[in-house]
């Protein structure tokens, strides 16, 4: 399947983006959230778990805890943030391992090396002078049913 690209004019639009896209995921997914800081990671990490959880949630951002955990009615999430990691094998330290049974939601994904799943959606965010892009890229055959729509 192509990238699907999204022109996303202010955080609401993140926000509706990551909305639109819960209804899709399944334990076991992973997803890669790149961009520079002030992207919209955290805006669209925020509105996917507040949408999983089924309620507005407080999504703190885990940049201290570098993972939160939330019991969302159908599988756990996962929210790493590893920015602050310093090598990529710390990720095994964190319950990297622990997370198939659930949403893997990663900012900073490219901290975490060859640990990274190679079946996963890749979201890139990216400011540009009129809001920001969105870039879904799957990498997996399943994702192209289930993305179908977005």
């Amino acid at each position: 399947m192509d990238a699907l690209e999204f022109h996303l004019a202010d955080p609401a639009a993140t926000a509706r983006l990551a909305r639109r896209l819960a209804p899709h995921l399944k334990a076991g997914d992973v997803i890669a959230l790149h961009g520079g800081l002030g992207a919209g990671k955290t805006t669209f990490a925020r509105a996917l778990v507040s949408a999983l959880m089924g309620t507005e949630t407080e999504v703190p951002s885990p940049t201290y805890t570098i993972v939160q955990t939330y019991e969302a009615p159908d599988f756990p999430v996962y929210h790493f943030d590893l920015y602050r990691l310093e090598f990529p094998d710390d990720v095994q330290e964190l319950g990297w391992e622990d997370t198939i049974d659930g949403l893997a939601l990663i900012e900073w994904p490219d901290k975490a090396g060859d640990h990274l799943p190679a079946w996963r959606l890749d979201l890139t965010l990216q400011e540009t002078a009129d809001g920001r892009t969105a870039r879904l890229e799957p990498r997996g055959e399943d994702w192209q049913s289930r993305l179908h729509g977005i």
